[in-house]
């Protein structure tokens, strides 16, 4: 190992540990000043599983790690152009879009086709400035196919915050298997890199407050921030890690985008088929997800954070074996691992059925 590798190794547990203690601080501090944002009126439409009402600060806090983690980037690599990039110019708009339409929404409770007009519009910067799932032949297609990914990672995201603890962990272990694969390729000034590692320590930070029983909530101005960056680290690390266009291939990108996203896509998935079938919007909360219904079966709300951390963290390292255990990928491992996606996804439709809420 190089001295300079070594010294680089050293900077980033640096700054891990001291953006852990920061976002502990932050939230800390959050929880002192205030308990009224986010927190929301006995009407609205929003429902959760927990009928207190809390502070939704988590967002805030993952702002502010993100801003630091650029901050100390820019200061690491003095000479790296990454942020005169248009592509990586795009990502921090995006990003900052979404979170402004979260803080909003915290502090004012938008209009749900607000929303989605924001959620399109991040779809629509991330396209323009070359950041665009490439999966077809046609790039209509293709833009197309990007808007559906971004506006529905954010929806799922923001869906998935139901219950204490749940999308925290969730975005933690897609976030740590975006980590892991780019450590593993050794590209250790990818800006990614550090921002990555700065959200996982921001992640676990606020779990400390948001395990059950929970002291805050992220809010949609969280989930709306962590959507947008786990849908563009979805575009450009596993829906975009291969030139190949054979559908072997292709198959490959698909069964690598079910086994990393798959507590999101299963419970979202679930949630619609169920309202659809009765006849209920898609759109509007309820207390029928996937981890509603693994309460009903007796589940304490730290036991159902526990299962779903567990399903995260095997999907997780699947997610890392299909990109770095398989220099040529066969029809054997795709079946395998679209059975083990099948397998979860048909285990929690069948208790969200069993159950009726």
């Amino acid at each position: 190992m190089t001295e300079s590798y070594r010294s680089l190794l050293i900077s980033y547990a640096i700054f891990f540990l001291v953006t852990l203690v920061l976002s502990t601080l932050v939230n800390s501090l959050f929880l002192k000043f205030s308990r009224t944002l986010g927190i929301r009126n006995k009407n609205d439409t929003i429902i959760r599983w927990s009928a207190e009402s809390k502070p939704s600060f988590g967002g805030i806090s993952f702002y502010i790690t993100f801003l630091f983690s650029l901050s100390v980037y820019s200061i690491v690599f003095e000479q790296s152009l990454n942020f005169r990039n248009l592509q990586f110019i795009g990502f921090l708009l995006a990003t900052t879009l979404g979170f402004l339409m979260g803080l909003y929404d915290d502090a004012y409770n938008t209009k749900v086709w607000l929303k989605l007009f924001t959620q399109i519009s991040c779809g629509l910067i991330l396209i323009s400035t070359g950041t665009y799932i490439n999966f077809f032949d046609s790039q209509i297609l293709n833009y197309a196919l990007t808007l559906f990914w971004v506006v529905g990672i954010m929806n799922s995201i923001n869906m998935l915050d139901n219950m204490d603890a749940i999308t925290s962990l969730v975005s933690l272990f897609i976030f740590l298997t975006t980590l892991v694969t780019i450590t593993l390729k050794g590209d250790f000034s990818n800006p990614y890199y550090l921002i990555m590692l700065g959200l996982v320590a921001s992640l676990t930070g606020f779990l400390f407050y948001n395990w059950h029983p929970s002291k805050m909530y992220m809010g949609d101005t969280g989930s709306q921030f962590l959507g947008v960056i786990l849908a563009t680290v979805g575009i450009l690390y596993f829906w975009n890690p291969y030139k190949s266009t054979t559908d072997l291939y292709i198959s490959r990108q698909v069964v690598l985008i079910l086994i990393v996203f798959a507590i999101p896509l299963i419970d979202t998935t679930t949630v619609f088929i169920k309202r659809m079938a009765i006849g209920q919007s898609p759109f509007v909360g309820g207390k029928d997800h996937t981890t509603h219904h693994l309460s009903y079966l007796g589940l304490s709300d730290n036991k159902v954070a526990l299962v779903f951390m567990m399903i995260s963290l095997v999907c997780s390292i699947l997610g890392i074996t299909i990109i770095f255990c398989y220099p040529t990928w066969s029809l054997l491992p795709a079946i395998g691992y679209l059975l083990f996606f099948i397998l979860i996804f048909t285990g929690l439709f069948i208790i969200a059925n069993k159950n009726k809420s």
